[in-house]
């Protein structure tokens, strides 16, 4: 399973969009693998997590074709993690060449997001192109060759954000973006369905910061708590890898400082661009 990280950042992305405060300006200036696009996830260069607007520039960037991507799982309705209107462009004098639809697995907001998204300008030629399927947190899917654990993520008030464990050939890759500490009867779930993650990516949108408040996201003490727990569970075992990523620059999230987490916790702060094969 190759798991590409084409996007860290959290939802300003890194430098923030509109923002010149210190960190964002230094950011700027430096450049390089300093900057930071919204976050997306491709694995084995057909199934993406999330779909931002930058995915469009990830794929000329890091070398795949949207095309490809046969399967989506989108996390949440948030415009960083979905921009659904792209999706438009997927068939008429747009495109051609591809063989499958796109699936798209996402919540009853993912669903209505992108109805709003496409409503004005869906040809009714390219709609049969997509396939939106709703789906719900403790399920277990089957997405072409891939197992798909969905789980609750704490994030959201207004509609039922998502986890992915996502499983093919015995390698599980356990996707924790967008969400605080969540509810313990995901360790049960995952458990109980034999899932057993290679590597496990953490949402650490606030880094090492820490005495301030973290209703939707976490940071690192959060994301060894969360680790803790997946180990006494079974989920997670002295082979796993652990990634943090989703980076606010809130945290001023320089490599060199990412650097020092890295080497007190022993995980890896992901950057755009990263691979991990397992």
């Amino acid at each position: 399973m190759e798991i590409k990280y084409l996007g860290t950042a959290a939802a300003e992305g890194v430098p923030a969009m509109f923002c010149k405060c210190p960190v964002c300006e230094n950011i700027r200036a430096i450049g390089g693998k300093e900057l930071r696009t919204r976050t997306q996830i491709l694995i084995d260069g057909e199934l993406s997590i999330d779909f931002p607007p930058e995915a469009y520039v990830h794929s000329f960037k890091y070398g795949f074709d949207c095309a490809d991507i046969k399967y989506l799982l989108v996390t949440h309705s948030h415009m960083d993690h979905f921009y659904a209107h792209d999706f438009i462009l997927r068939g008429y004098r747009y495109a051609e060449g591809f063989s499958a639809p796109l699936e798209i697995y996402g919540n009853s907001e993912v669903a209505a997001v992108f109805s709003e998204c496409t409503a004005r300008e869906m040809k009714p030629s390219v709609a049969p192109n997509i396939k939106m399927h709703v789906i719900k947190p403790y399920s277990r899917l089957e997405i072409g060759g891939y197992k798909v654990l969905t789980l609750p993520a704490n994030h959201s008030k207004t509609e039922e954000a998502m986890l992915f464990y996502i499983e093919k050939g015995g390698k599980g890759y356990l996707h924790m973006h967008d969400t605080s500490i969540p509810e313990d009867g995901i360790y049960g779930f995952l458990k109980s369905n034999g899932a057993r993650a290679c590597v496990v990516s953490f949402d650490c949108t606030y880094a090492d910061r820490t005495g301030i408040s973290r209703p939707r996201h976490m940071n690192i003490e959060d994301c060894m708590s969360v680790k803790q727990k997946l180990v006494s569970f079974g989920v997670c075992g002295e082979d796993t890898k652990y990634v943090i990523t989703h980076f606010s620059h809130n945290c001023n999230p320089l490599t060199s400082r990412l650097a020092e987490i890295e080497k007190k916790f022993s995980l890896k702060a992901a950057y755009d661009g990263m691979n991990i094969i397992v």
